[in-house]
């Protein structure tokens, strides 16, 4: 596999990691301290990817951009399935204007 096809399938997984911590730190907050465990492990880890998704030559914009957008989307996707919180035409179109915004960078990074 290729250094980029690496840092792709280590930059969805950072982004899976950031996801499920920021869903259990939602879990902590509501319930049992426990939760704080795969917390730490989970931010750990998706830095811990993060990183070395740059180490596979993947720029910092581009990674960061689509870890952020992936991470706001499908945390608040998964907020409103899990814990039935709002969202709202507002709060889809400013996810759609984050996603947009990152692919402008990647466009532009492209050049």
């Amino acid at each position: 596999m290729s250094g980029i096809a690496v840092a792709w399938v280590l930059l969805c997984g950072a982004i899976v990691m950031e996801v499920a911590a920021t869903l259990c730190l939602r879990m902590a907050v509501a319930g049992s301290r426990w939760w704080y465990v795969p917390v730490v492990v989970g931010y750990a880890s998706a830095f811990s990817l993060l990183s070395l998704t740059l180490a596979q030559g993947m720029g910092l914009g581009m990674a960061y951009g689509i870890w952020t957008a992936a991470g706001v989307a499908l945390t608040a996707i998964a907020g409103r399935v899990l814990f039935q919180e709002r969202l709202t035409w507002v709060m889809t179109l400013g996810i759609a204007l984050i996603v947009g915004g990152v692919l402008l960078i990647e466009l532009g990074a492209s050049h």
